[in-house]
């Protein structure tokens, strides 16, 4: 079966030890990486270190993320997929609040690789204001999105769930994939108030969500099938697997959990889902969610999922 990993990046920080080997991308400063407990993160991650462990799990196509607030990255990531057959598609970055954004998503499709664009993301979960998606000038941005046919990718917090559904029920045009699970406090076992918000998000049907980013939330001495699982159960029976995609978040998942390890945690807790099933959350919900196949549009419905639901 072919199988998508939805979700991954690859990096070099300027402040990495060595020369930058080629191919792009290019050594760039990643502050949060010089945090305290990233020493085993700050080295260069590229698609040559990825694919080795993405074919051994069955991985054939891959949606590059973007990681930086920062337009040339996002283009030479466009450029990296160009040349990389396991790059489907890319979600980049642009400022949503730019009135030039129209015309800066036109540059990136017309520019190399600019047909991979699949969506945007913003690191939403960075901002203090956690109603920063209500705000005017963002909900113009998304618009804007939705007009370009893009998806935008959902990085935010359980505290920014709140703004996220006012957000998705007003802009329901527009195709949201909600990353990590809106990264639930597994390390905790805490299920509410991230639960009800999460299942309330779930009733838009012009939102998508992945399996992904759980063993870095989980505590350090606890990362089992065990822990995760009741968070895995309640966006499986939220959204359905038919909305529901796998996404490694390699290589952040790195000092959590190996490739194999993540993509097993994956494979075990939709165990108990039927095959075609499994099949939508391996590879047809990314499909159907990015467009990355030539018969699909992003975020529109197809005849391979339940009744009222958008696939």
């Amino acid at each position: 079966m072919s199988r998508v990993d939805a979700h991954h990046h690859v990096w070099r920080p300027a402040s990495a030890p060595g020369p930058a080997p080629d191919p792009a991308p290019r050594r760039r400063v990643h502050t949060w990486l010089d945090a305290p407990g990233m020493a085993d993160l700050r080295r260069d991650f590229t698609m040559a270190d990825l694919a080795p462990s993405a074919r051994a799990a069955g991985i054939d196509r891959t949606v590059l993320v973007q990681v930086l607030p920062d337009l040339d990255e996002t283009a030479e990531f466009l450029s990296l997929a160009s040349a990389d057959d396991l790059i489907a598609g890319v979600v980049g970055w642009a400022d949503l609040t730019s009135d030039g954004l129209a015309d800066t998503l036109d540059a990136l499709r017309a520019a190399p690789g600019g047909d991979r664009l699949v969506g945007l993301r913003h690191l939403v979960q960075n901002e203090p204001d956690p109603g920063w998606l209500n705000r005017p000038d963002v909900r113009r941005g998304l618009r804007t999105v939705a007009q370009r046919n893009l998806v935008y990718d959902l990085l935010v917090l359980p505290r920014q769930l709140p703004a996220a559904i006012s957000t998705v029920r007003e802009l329901a045009g527009l195709t949201f994939v909600l990353d990590h699970l809106a990264k639930p406090p597994i390390a905790t076992g805490a299920l509410e108030p991230w639960s009800s918000l999460v299942r309330e998000l779930a009733t838009q049907p012009n939102v998508f969500c992945k399996l992904s980013g759980m063993v870095t939330e989980a505590d350090r001495d606890d990362r089992s099938v065990t822990a995760l699982r009741p968070y895995a159960d309640v966006v499986l029976d939220a959204f359905g697997p038919h909305r529901v995609m796998f996404g490694s978040d390699w290589p952040v998942c790195l000092p959590a959990a190996s490739y194999a390890e993540v993509v097993g945690a994956a494979e075990a807790l939709t165990a108990g889902l039927t095959p075609a099933e499994r099949t939508h959350v391996f590879a047809r919900t990314a499909e159907r969610a990015y467009g990355l196949c030539e018969s699909d549009q992003p975020g529109r419905s197809t005849n391979d999922g339940p009744p009222g639901v958008a696939r």
